[in-house]
C-alpha cells in the first residue's frame, strides 16, 4: 500500500479550525507536510493550540483570527495568511447553524447565516483563487452537510438554503476553474462525534440510521479532505461526497 501523497510545498487555510472537524483537517494536512493557516472567529487559545500541534509535523502554522462572514475580517485573515506565502488550498469549514422557525426568523438572522455559511466561500475564493491560477494548481474543499440535499424540518431553513447554495458554487467553480488547474469539491458529513456539543444527544440518536453501525469522527472528514487536497485526488472535481456511513442523503 502506497503512502498518502505529500503536500510539501503547499499552504492551506482552514476556516473554523479551532476544534472538531476543522482542527482534524488542519492537522491532517500538516501531517502530510502542508503549511497551515488556522482560522477561528474568536477562540484564539484554541487556534494557537492547533497551530502548535501542527508545527510538531515540521510545518509552518499561523493563526488568523476573524469572522469569515464579515468582509473586513476576511481582509485581515488574508493578510495574516500571507505570512506563510501563497495559499493554494482552501477549506471552507466554518459555519453557524442557529435554529429559528421560518415564520419567526428575522431578516438579520437569515442574512447572518448566508454570510457565514455561503458568502464566506465566495470571499475566500476571490481572495485566493488568483494565486492558485497563477501557479496552475489549487484546491478548494467546501464542507456542506446532509441538509444541503435533504433540507431540514427543524427551524434551519436558512442553513439548508446556504449549504445548498454552497453546493451550487462548488459545481460552478469546478467547471470554470478546472481548465486553470483548480479543483473544487464538497464534503457532506453525516452525524459526527464531537460536533455541535449542544446537539450531542441528537447526534447519538442517529446511530440506528447508519448502516455501518457507528457515528463518524472528525478524522473521517479530515482524511478525505487531505486526499482531495493532494495530487492523488487531482481528477476529482465538482463532486459532493457524503461521509455518512451510508445514511440516507
Amino acid at each position: 500500500m502506497t503512502a498518502p501523497a505529500s503536500l510539501h510545498g503547499h499552504a492551506a487555510l482552514v476556516t473554523g479550525a479551532g476544534r472538531n472537524i476543522g482542527r482534524a483537517i488542519a492537522l491532517a494536512l500538516a501531517a502530510r507536510g502542508c503549511d497551515v493557516v488556522v482560522n477561528t472567529a474568536r477562540r484564539g487559545v484554541d487556534a494557537e493550540a492547533v497551530a502548535a500541534e501542527a508545527r510538531k509535523h515540521g510545518v509552518r502554522a499561523v493563526v488568523a483570527l476573524g469572522d469569515v462572514g464579515r468582509r473586513d475580517d476576511v481582509r485581515a485573515i488574508v493578510k495574516a495568511a500571507g505570512e506563510i506565502g501563497v495559499v493554494d488550498i482552501v477549506v471552507n469549514n466554518a459555519a453557524i447553524r442557529p435554529k429559528a422557525p421560518f415564520l419567526e426568523m428575522t431578516d438579520e438572522e437569515w442574512q447572518r447565516v448566508m454570510d457565514v455559511d455561503l458568502n464566506s466561500a465566495y470571499y475566500m475564493a476571490r481572495a485566493f483563487v488568483p494565486g492558485m491560477v497563477a501557479r496552475g494548481w489549487g484546491r478548494i474543499v467546501n464542507i456542506t452537510g446532509m441538509n444541503a440535499m435533504q433540507g431540514t424540518h427543524d427551524g434551519r431553513a436558512h442553513v439548508a438554503a446556504a449549504k445548498h447554495g454552497l453546493w451550487g458554487l462548488t459545481k460552478a467553480l469546478a467547471r470554470e476553474l478546472g481548465p486553470k488547474g483548480v479543483t473544487v469539491n464538497a464534503i457532506s458529513p453525516g452525524p459526527i462525534l464531537g460536533e455541535q456539543a449542544e446537539h450531542a444527544a441528537y447526534i447519538s440518536s442517529q446511530l440506528g440510521k447508519i448502516p455501518l453501525g457507528r457515528l463518524g469522527t472528525p478524522d473521517d472528514i479530515a482524511r478525505l479532505t487531505a486526499f482531495l487536497a493532494s495530487d492523488d485526488g487531482g481528477f476529482v472535481s465538482g463532486q459532493m461526497i457524503g461521509v455518512n456511513g451510508a445514511a440516507a442523503t
